[in-house]
């Protein structure tokens, strides 16, 4: 294994016609999770992976388990379980291009993901272990403990860690949010985040300060995620602003962070330069925002040197 990451996902309900839920007749279904989403970019760049979940003993669990194998991705450590629903979210899209969502996972299956279902051989021989702050939040009192104990693990495997905070306020508040990561990124080598997640932990959105925070607590890679503006990122005393990659049309920003993760752990592993690194990340994410859907805009790895020039970018 590469890449092993934990986390629930959940059959993503797009509508077609714009405007309030309740007048919506008809759906798109897709499969969502942020950390399921870094799992299939890290899968499709051609790296090995794992994810590490439980579905509902279901249609739609057995829908995103046959999804996620067909992506090439490890569902060894995937159990459906009876009596817990797989969960679901709906989208609300409104004529402006506003929107919200409607999160339906109480009673998640992930609740049987307990600490004690971690054990070593799941991490031997892998070398990274991809967290964020989504997977904590669905069940703070449980969910923070089998995160600590997934970080031991890897740790006790010489593996490294990367977090993406990926807060969601409708999940967890502030202030539960920042006392979680704050156990977290002690053991973190790899820190993804925008710039208002930042804040949130750190207490401030100057990107300098931000580094020299997560520096402290010895972060050795920093990647701070700008969107539109493109990224910066520090690695061993050098500071890059690595500038946007303008996508050919902007249809559906979901999932945009989740690529850039997947190309910058690509990178990582491949030990590349970290301007190389934030370039290839940042043409991940304006490849995704192209396409609709939480990850079916995550390219392949021929798809993206095609668009960087294979020969040239590789040389680098």
């Amino acid at each position: 294994m590469d890449v092993i990451t934990i986390g629930d996902a959940m059959v993503s309900l797009n509508p077609q016609t714009k405007g309030p839920l309740r007048f919506v007749s008809a759906f798109d279904r897709k499969v969502g999770g942020a950390e399921l989403n870094v799992a299939i970019g890290c899968s499709r760049l051609g790296l090995q992976t794992r994810w590490i979940s439980r579905l509902g003993n279901d249609e739609f669990g057995r829908y995103i388990y046959n999804f996620v194998r067909g992506e090439g991705i490890d569902v060894s450590e995937v159990k459906l379980v009876e009596g817990y629903p797989t969960s679901v979210h709906f989208k609300e899209v409104l004529e402006d291009g506003s929107g919200r969502t409607f999160y339906y996972r109480a009673n998640s299956p992930t609740s049987t993901l307990t600490e004690d279902k971690l054990i070593d051989s799941q991490f031997q021989g892998a070398k990274l272990l991809h967290i964020t702050g989504v997977f904590p939040a669905v069940d703070k009192d449980k969910n923070v403990e089998v995160i600590k104990k997934a970080i031991m693990l890897a740790k006790e495997q010489g593996m490294l860690i990367s977090c993406d905070p990926n807060i969601r306020l409708k999940l967890w508040s502030k202030e539960d949010a920042k006392a979680a990561l704050c156990e977290f990124l002690p053991f973190v080598d790899i820190l993804l985040t925008g710039l208002e997640e930042a804040e949130m932990i750190f207490g401030t959105n100057d990107p300098e300060q931000i580094i020299e925070a997560s520096t402290e607590l010895g972060i050795s890679y920093i990647a701070i995620k700008q969107g539109e503006k493109g990224s910066i990122g520090y690695h061993n005393g050098e500071y890059i602003d690595s500038p946007p990659v303008k996508p050919k049309k902007v249809v559906d920003t979901v999932g945009a962070g989740d690529g850039f993760d997947a190309g910058f752990i690509y990178g990582v592993l491949q030990q590349w330069p970290l301007l190389k690194t934030l370039h290839f990340a940042n043409t991940i994410g304006s490849m995704v925002v192209s396409v609709s859907g939480d990850n079916e805009g995550l390219p392949y790895l021929d798809d993206i040197l095609m668009q960087l020039g294979e020969k040239e970018f590789i040389e680098r």
